[in-house]
């Protein structure tokens, strides 16, 4: 190892490895801890290195650039720069070990987000839905520490523009963030590039009720379902007559069905707020089991014929034609449990009943109904002027 005056003189005439080796490595006549490396098949251009003991005493050494890209000048300083890291504790050859580690997305997706998540997330499969569809295509050959910022908005801003809804382009901005939120925790990445993205937080909370006319048209088309939509017309019914949500009923088990006390305990693992309730069943739902034959021979109510004793896991392509066939494209399944609220408000029951009913954790989700109770109220008053005009009929 020669040493010699790195200077631009000596890169520019000096790069040569004499005959007969493969390679040599000139230092830095200073002692620097510089120095760069020749190939005998490459003359004319080298490496620039700088080496050093670690904290155990060890020989390291960290890549600085090629005398074709960097200047013997900013080699110098790089080296400085790393030189007093090294005073400092820090380990430069394993900072660029660790980064070099640093998984690509995909790999951090399936090696350690998703198994993470399947433990303690229940929409895991929606996770893995969103990632493989659209955040794989896009990012799953990006390392953690190469994702920006700028790409991240992009992406957001494109899926906004899409097909999708803006709460569902939202959805996969939650994902990212939290996958991120993740590493950071798990010390794969410094810091997460999703933060400071914003949603488009779009108003999802509108309700698609059904005209007296319109809810006829479906509760006689899901009478006249074939015998191959049978199970998902009464899954259909099921959830207007009990306002469950969809995963609720699909993981509905019979012994959870309390028929003395006309109740169903909707197990907390399979709420959503993670707390079990307790729903009251009316003739018609009650109605809706006994026409089921799955009692006794699964443990679900609702079964795929396809699959015997098997849960049903999607009703999505039935719904789809079932609603066509009504007339109804634009209800969705979850505007039955709206249809279902509403039908308690125009009823006559109050806000804090529909609360207890459909499981609302925090009041002001049930207050998307308050103008409903209003409607009933001003019903309510004009019956008393109906009263009145009945009085003074009779009297006159």
């Amino acid at each position: 190892m020669p040493a010699k005056v790195l200077d631009d003189n000596f890169i520019e005439n000096g790069l040569i490895c004499p005959p007969g080796r493969q390679r040599i490595e000139y230092t830095d006549i200073n002692r620097t801890g510089l120095y760069i490396e020749v190939s005998a098949v490459t003359p004319g251009v080298g490496t620039y290195w700088y080496r050093y003991k670690d904290a155990n005493g060890k020989t390291a050494r960290v890549k600085v650039g090629r005398s074709t890209d960097v200047s013997i000048k900013d080699a110098k300083a790089k080296v400085k720069e790393l030189k007093a890291k090294t005073h400092l504790g820090e380990d430069p050859a394993a900072d660029v070990k660790a980064k070099k580690q640093v998984p690509t997305l995909a790999a951090y997706f399936e090696d350690t987000y998703l198994p993470h998540a399947k433990v303690n997330k229940r929409s895991w499969p929606y996770d893995k839905k969103m990632y493989d569809l659209r955040i794989k295509p896009r990012f799953g050959h990006i390392k953690l520490n190469q994702l920006r910022r700028a790409d991240i908005q992009q992406f957001h801003n494109e899926l906004g523009q899409s097909e999708l809804s803006p709460a569902t382009a939202d959805h996969h901005l939650k994902l990212i963030r939290r996958m991120l939120n993740l590493a950071v925790e798990w010390d794969l990445i410094e810091k997460n590039p999703a933060i400071g993205v914003k949603q488009f937080n779009a108003d999802n909370r509108e309700e698609r009720l059904m005209s007296d006319e319109e809810l006829q048209r479906l509760l006689t088309t899901l009478d006249k379902a074939t015998h191959r939509q049978r199970t998902v017309a009464l899954i259909v019914k099921f959830l207007l007559f009990t306002g469950a949500r969809v995963n609720e009923a699909l993981n509905a088990r019979w012994s959870e069905i309390d028929r003395k006390n006309r109740t169903w305990t909707i197990q907390a693992r399979t709420s959503k707020s993670k707390r079990r309730r307790s729903v009251p069943l009316n003739d018609r739902a009650l109605d809706i089991l006994d026409q089921l034959r799955t009692k006794g021979r699964s443990e679900w109510l609702f079964v795929s014929s396809r699959k015997g004793d098997k849960r049903m896991t999607s009703i999505n392509k039935v719904w789809q034609t079932l609603r066509k066939s009504a007339d109804l494209e634009h209800i969705r399944l979850h505007d039955l449990r709206h249809m279902h609220a509403s039908m308690l408000v125009s009823s006559g029951h109050s806000l804090y009943v529909v609360q207890k009913v459909l499981g609302h954790s925090d009041p002001s989700v049930t207050q998307r109904y308050s103008h409903l109770t209003s409607e009933a109220l001003r019903e309510a008053t004009n019956s008393v002027g109906d009263y009145v005009d009945r009085v003074t009929k009779e009297a006159g």
